[in-house]
Formats: C-alpha cells, structure tokens, sequence
C-alpha cells in the first residue's frame, strides 16, 4: 500500500484528463505522475530512504502535489509546515521531525536558508518556483533521476504524512497518519461527497492543512477530477473565477460562506456548482440557512480534525439535519464519553471520540501525549458535542474555550448562534476574559455589516430576550477583523490574550 497508488491508478485510468487547473493552465494525470516519478528518483539519487521525512514549505502551488506525490512514492513521510511560519517556527518543526529534505520557493526561501548548516538531518533545500541563484531546482532534482523510480511499498500502517497542528493552543505538535489513514479517507471522501471523473473541485484552502491536502487533493485525485487550485481565497475575483472555471463542488470553512454571502453572490455566479461543503469550525445555523435560500442547496458539513485524517463524520444529503456533523463515515465509530470516560446517553453533552482507520498513528516524538489522547482505544478529540436518538451528533464548542462566568458553564458557540441572529452583525466570536470577581466574563468580538452601527447596551438586550442572562456578553467589542489561521478557524486564544 502507498498513498501514491491513488495518482498512479488515475494516471493508468485517465492518463490524459486534467488533474490540475492552475492559473490559466492544466497539467494532466499523466504529466502529473511523471513529474513525480522524477522527483522521487531525484530524492533516492540524494540518500532519500523509506521513512525519512521530507518537509514541504509551500504555498498553494502545483509543485506542492508534484513533491508530495514523489516523496510518498520513494517511500518518504511527507511533512507539511505552514507556508507563514518563520525562521524559529520552521527551525522547531524540521528539527522535530528530523527532515532531510526541505521543498520551498525563491520568496519562502528567506525564512529558510537561516537554518542551512544548524539543523543535523537537513541535507537538502529543494526550490519549486522563483529564481534562487546558487539553489538547486526541482528541474536539477529530476536531472538526477536515473529512470522512472518505481514506487516504494509500504505497510498499511507505516507513516506516510506528519501535519503539524497550527500552534493556536501552544508549541505544534504533529499528528503522524498512515497509508491507511490517508487512503481509507480519500476514498470515504470521494463517496460521500459524490465526486466522479470530471467533476472540478475547487482548492483554496492550504494544500499543508489535512482539509486542503487529503480532504480535497487526495480524495479528487482518487476520483479522478480536476482540482482547481488557487493560491488564496480572495472575496473580490474568487467568485469570477469560479463561475469561469466551471467548478462543480465548492469546498470552505465558514467564514468563506459568510464572505460570498455578504457580497451579494448568488446562484448565477456559481451555475456548475452542485455541491457545497463546510468543515474546520461549526457552520452557525443562520448562515447556512441564508446559503440554502440563496442557492437553493444545502451546505453540507462534516466533522473530523487533522488526527482523523480528517474525515470522521458527514451530513448526508438524502438524510439532511440542519446543526448536525452527521453521523460516522463507513467503517469508523463516533461516541461521546463523560469525565468518568463512559458513555453517556443520547442528548447528553461530553467529549466526542472516534476509533477506526482514520485514526492517526499518534503524534511525533510524543508518547505520553499520544497515550493521552488515545486512550482506551479511542481518539479523544477534546470538543464537546452529544449524540440525538437517531444517530446524529452535534457540536457544542471546545473543551479549553468553555466560559466559567462564576461556576456557570458558558459555551461560545451557543451565544454565537444569538449574535448571528442581529441583523447588524456580520461577524463575531465569542471568548471568556479574566474577571476579577466572576473568574471570567462573556465577551463578544463583533464584525458591523457595512454601514451599520453596533450599540453594546442594545446587543446585551437583544441577547438577554433570547438566553439566561449569565450567558449574556458583558462586554462587546466592535472590530474591523477577527483573527484567524490560514483556514480561516477563529484564533480565539489570540482574542483572550489581547
């Protein structure tokens, strides 16, 4: 078994339909193989082994995939660092996994070359795009390829990718996922999501976050479609270029439904699209039920993180419930445990845990952690949720941004769901911030629509008439931005830190 076996079967099957759609061009299956196959020969040619870890340090480019694919063919693990990180980021993440290889580009490279010569295990800097004189190219790693380098098998349960967490809660840790892992969720993906050949997904979240690399590349290239791959997600010319790239299936997280909402898109710009999917934070209920009167469509949602690989739960069309995540994917088991690690009943609030090949081998280089976290069988995913008599589970919020506002617990997302409510707000979060008497108090960060005012005093009344006053933000924050990783998830720790 070897995740590249996923490329390599399209390529046999459809060797001459586009696998890629980048900024104007295509690259086909076929090219695409090649390509890969050069630069797995390329890496074996430098010392590569099975099981060294090569890093990618890349943006949303093409050459992400051609690197990813020849890493996982000569056997390597594939480790994803997030494209913003610097110099000390980077140095942890390298050192942590033991890289040997780094793949980055000319306007990355900055970031890296600090590191050339102070790190043991890294050998190599490869560059994928720009000018680096004096650095060598992906086109130097191919000329080193003596023949297309067959690939290296693999056992279900050898490492094949390490993501690193996005460090919103502290140091980065990476969870280190499978063969298995990864394969058993592309294809769970591409039969939920209804994808078959020549269907154009579009990709603009990062390809190094398990959304954007397994969710969407993986699984569309197991389907054989064409992944229309942007650099970023831009409000003001992503929906032209859907509309002009003939996109069939429209990924995101729930901001981008809020952005495309609120500047007025609707069905005529988006006349291919027939399937629309939301994952990374909980969709408020208020936006999805604006995006189906709009569109005429529901936006589906599924649950999972990037120790699931991520895929472990979907909304399904013929069976839609609105507020829920759905229920577990084929062949994977959902329960919700209380604080004495039972089982508690349908309808009643705990931590979410999920067994079942989507469950990652543990995090890198940490035992205890990876104990922790997965013990007594289960992936412990530290978000609260309840299951409902039919099988459904549904989100509540995260363990750590529980609200305790003097001994009652104040869960963000139910006062979120209210604020989404006022016709005057476009955006919010809500966080606990110290309080000397309360412990914490209930603040809400808020986002104006466009030439609306915003009174604090008027939105603790409009929420005080639709939840128990304790619930109720004490302070409310106008701002022009809410903080948010490269997905698009609210930094919610950034907003108590100040």
């Amino acid at each position: 078994m070897n995740v590249a076996h996923l490329l390599e079967r399209t390529a046999h099957l459809l060797p001459d339909a586009a696998a890629i759609h980048f900024e104007g061009r295509d690259i086909t299956y076929r090219e695409l193989e090649a390509a890969a196959r050069g630069v797995a020969s390329g890496l074996r040619a430098l010392g590569v082994q099975p099981g060294d870890r090569v890093a990618l340090f890349l943006p949303n480019i093409p050459e992400f995939a051609i690197a990813y694919y020849g890493a996982q063919m000569a056997g390597g693990v594939a480790v994803s660092l997030n494209a913003l990180l610097r110099t000390e980021e980077i140095r942890y993440v390298l050192a942590d996994s033991a890289a040997s290889v780094l793949f980055t580009t000319a306007a990355l490279l900055p970031e890296a070359a600090p590191l050339r010569g102070t790190l043991p295990t890294l050998r190599e800097i490869i560059i994928c795009e720009g000018d680096a004189p004096g650095e060598r190219t992906l086109s130097d790693l191919s000329d080193l390829a003596s023949g297309g380098a067959l690939t290296v098998p693999r056992e279900r349960r050898d490492p094949a990718a390490i993501l690193y967490t996005s460090g919103t809660t502290g140091q980065q840790k990476g969870a280190v996922l499978s063969h298995e892992n990864v394969t058993s969720n592309a294809h769970s993906t591409r039969h939920c999501v209804g994808s078959r050949p020549g269907d154009r997904h579009v990709l603009f979240l990062p390809l190094f976050h398990c959304f954007g690399q397994n969710f969407i590349l993986n699984a569309a290239v197991a389907s054989g479609g064409t992944v229309l791959l942007h650099r970023r997600f831009d409000p003001a010319t992503t929906p032209a270029l859907l509309r002009e790239q003939r996109a069939t299936h429209l990924y995101g997280v729930p901001t981008i439904y809020i952005h495309l909402l609120n500047a007025g898109v609707g069905p005529a710009d988006l006349p291919d699209v027939r399937y629309t999917f939301s994952a990374a934070a909980t969709m408020p209920v208020e936006v999805a039920r604006r995006w189906r009167e709009t569109f005429g469509m529901v936006v589906h949602e599924g649950y999972g993180l990037t120790e699931t690989s991520p895929f472990a739960a979907y909304n399904h069309e013929f069976a839609w419930r609105p507020g829920s995540v759905g229920q577990p994917i084929d062949n994977v088991e959902m329960r919700v445990e209380g604080p004495d690690g039972r089982e508690v009943p349908d309808g009643e609030w705990g931590e979410i845990c999920i067994r079942g090949p989507n469950v990652m081998l543990g995090y890198h280089n940490r035992p205890e952690e990876s104990a922790q976290a997965l013990r007594g069988g289960w992936f412990h995913s530290g978000d609260i949720g309840y299951r409902d008599g039919a099988g459904y589970f549904y989100l509540v919020d995260r363990v750590k941004d529980m609200i305790n506002a003097a001994g009652f617990k104040v869960w963000p997302r139910e006062v979120e769901e209210v604020l989404y409510l006022h016709p005057a707000i476009k955006e919010c979060a809500v966080v606990g911030l110290a309080d000397e008497v309360k412990g914490e108090t209930v603040a809400a960060f808020v986002i104006p629509h466009a030439g609306a005012g915003i009174d604090a005093a008027e939105v603790e009344a409009f929420c005080r008439a639709r939840m128990a006053s304790y619930k109720v933000p004490r302070q409310v924050h106008v701002v022009d931005a809410i903080p948010k990783s490269p997905t698009g998830k609210i930094l919610k720790r950034v907003l108590r830190d100040g």
